[in-house]
């Protein structure tokens, strides 16, 4: 008996609990494919089936689309099924789908996707300027298929600042909520790190909420209790089937524009298959048909580059033909800074992602994570949600992230002992960074990532926030709550502490007194929150509406609008847009009474 008691069974637990998901994976992959397509939905399919319009007329064609949605993100999705109620829609995605991809149905491997850097991946890889990691959605449903998951409203604020109808956007975000959206399973690493919250003053109490509200709270989460992934992607099934086509790995190259009266106007767009064809799909002859871009604050701004709509310098350098000379696209790129502290426990535990958030007045939220992926040898080389691999854990500067300082680091944490990568994170997010940066194109392939500029701490009210949010976070860490997790022998506690500094894990910084080692240590461990937004702004590149100024028939639909990111996370909002723009278009074109 003592024998078997001393038997590890951490593999066979991994291995069972590998098998469960895989055969809910099934169940759930027979369930949605019935009566549906290879794709979970019968109007979705390759790229490579289109069959261009017959004609190549600028100013439209007869049977052409009254809209095509350039991006099947998390605004693209919901934006292209609302209006297909009413009107006929192409959906161009330049990824796949996520129904079929284990990685991001599942909780378990949430870190694998975005450790993932080939081209099959739901996300691409990419590093701002400024040397921090980051990652792009490149998958039906966008940022929804490759986040943490959480969901919570924009701060009321934010939508009266940016003017929208607080009627529509209440009646929209429960059409997104009924749909994909969960109560979490509450993990007791999160009830700690809400008891922590309460005691160091971050309150009152909120409890369940979808509402941003200053104080403690536990938000929704689109990961239900099996902890499978509903994403933006699943809204496609409130369109009309027989008026929208989606389109899979569909690469806009560009905007195509009749220049021939006083303005010019959007007239269709040409797209790549996968099998490096080129296609043209055109708008219909009707004056209120239109191009919509939901590519994202990354592929919003790039494409409006590539189209010819941009500072005419930067165009003429790469041989654009410039449409519109406007010298605010891709300006004003911002990105939410976030720094991690990590927590080393005297025992595995249960993984959860963000589920509870202290909503502060100081202009910072704390959130918290735990455990890692169920794979020994994927803890080993990515380390949970917050690998140096993707840029989320590290005391490398970022100027110093080389791809060879990443290699390096991965090589020497296989080596280390399981114990480092036993533990949890409080994180730290600014909520409206003043720093802020621009988008330039470095070639004209759609595919590859433009220059990105976000300029992190260049404001030094940004830097004063950051510090404080770091001390309130390690009260958090240090607080009585966590200590059943945390407590540990004096020879385990100096061995952790020992492999954690080998690993170069973020630990509780030394000098919590002085202001300066703590700005260095901002600077020194900022990471991405995957929150950066702009580049697109209002008054700046679209109107109030979100039409994009210069040119007729053209608008922009995404996070690339914001001058700010909502919220402590922003994917409901996004796709509560999706919704709102939809039904607002509708609503321009048959009335109040649109069907919707």
């Amino acid at each position: 008996m003592a024998k078997l008691r001393s038997l590890n069974l951490v593999p066979l637990q991994i291995t069972l609990y590998s098998l469960c998901l895989f055969l809910l994976f099934c169940i759930c992959l027979c369930k949605e494919n019935a009566g549906h397509s290879a794709y979970g939905y019968p109007f979705i399919r390759k790229a490579s089936t289109f069959s261009s319009s017959p004609s190549s007329s600028l100013s439209g064609v007869d049977g052409g689309y009254d809209y095509i949605v350039v991006g099947g993100g998390t605004a693209g999705c919901p934006l292209a099924a609302t209006l297909s109620r009413n009107f006929r829609v192409l959906l161009l995605e330049r990824g796949g789908v996520p129904f079929t991809n284990v990685n991001v149905s599942f909780l378990g491997n949430f870190h694998l996707t975005l450790a993932d850097t080939s081209k099959e991946s739901a996300s691409q890889f990419f590093a701002s300027t400024d040397g921090v990691l980051n990652s792009r959605a490149r998958v039906l449903g966008g940022g929804s298929c490759i986040n943490a998951g959480f969901y919570t409203r924009a701060n009321p604020e934010f939508i009266r600042k940016v003017g929208w109808d607080e009627q529509l956007v209440n009646e929209s975000y429960p059409w997104v909520e009924q749909q994909i959206v969960q109560r979490p399973d509450f993990a007791p690493w999160q009830r700690a790190f809400r008891d922590s919250l309460l005691d160091i003053g971050v309150s009152p109490y909120n409890g369940f909420t979808y509402d941003h509200i200053y104080g403690t709270k536990f938000g929704g989460t689109i990961f239900d209790r099996f902890g499978r992934r509903h994403t933006a992607a699943e809204l496609l099934a409130s369109a009309n089937p027989h008026m929208l086509t989606v389109l899979i790995y569909a690469t806009v190259e560009k905007v195509v524009f009749d220049t021939s009266g006083k303005r010019p106007k959007a007239a269709g767009v040409v797209f790549k298959d996968e099998n490096g064809n080129r296609h043209h799909a055109f708008l219909s002859r009707n004056v209120q048909s239109e191009v919509i871009m939901s590519s994202g604050a990354i592929g919003s701004p790039q494409l409006l580059l590539l189209s010819g709509i941009g500072p005419k310098p930067d165009l003429e350098k790469l041989n654009i033909s410039v449409v519109f000379d406007n010298e605010n696209v891709g300006k004003g790129m911002a990105d939410n800074p976030m720094n991690t502290i990590f927590m080393p426990t005297n025992r595995p535990i249960k993984q959860s992602l963000i589920q509870t958030v202290g909503i502060t007045k100081l202009g910072v939220y704390l959130e918290s994570s735990s455990g890692f992926g169920q794979s020994m040898d994927s803890i080993r080389c990515h380390h949970g949600i917050a690998s140096a691999e993707i840029g989320q854990l590290s005391t490398i500067p970022p100027k110093q992230r080389t791809p060879e300082a990443i290699q390096a680091y991965a090589r020497n944490k296989r080596n280390l002992p399981y114990e480092v990568f036993q533990g949890g994170f409080i994180l730290e997010k600014l909520a409206n960074p003043l720093s802020s940066g621009d988008l330039k194109l470095v070639n004209t392939n759609p595919e590859d990532n433009p220059s990105v500029t976000f300029n992190y701490f260049s404001n030094p009210h940004d830097l004063r926030r950051c510090v404080a949010g770091i001390r309130l976070a390690v009260r958090v860490a240090r607080s009585k709550h966590f200590a059943g997790f945390t407590r540990l022998d004096r020879p385990t506690s100096e061995k952790l502490l020992n492999i954690s500094v080998r690993a170069n894990v973020n630990l509780i910084p030394k000098h919590m007194n002085d202001t300066a080692s703590l700005e260095q240590f901002c600077r020194d461990t900022v990471i991405t929150i995957w929150h950066y937004h702009g580049g697109c702004h209002v008054g700046k590149v679209v109107d109030g509406k979100n039409r994009v100024m210069g040119v007729d028939r053209l608008r922009v639909v995404d996070g690339s609008t914001f001058s700010a990111s909502p919220g402590t996370n922003p994917q409901a909002t996004v796709m509560m847009m999706g919704r709102y723009m939809g039904v607002k278009i509708l609503r321009e074109r048959l009335g109040k009474d649109a069907g919707v």
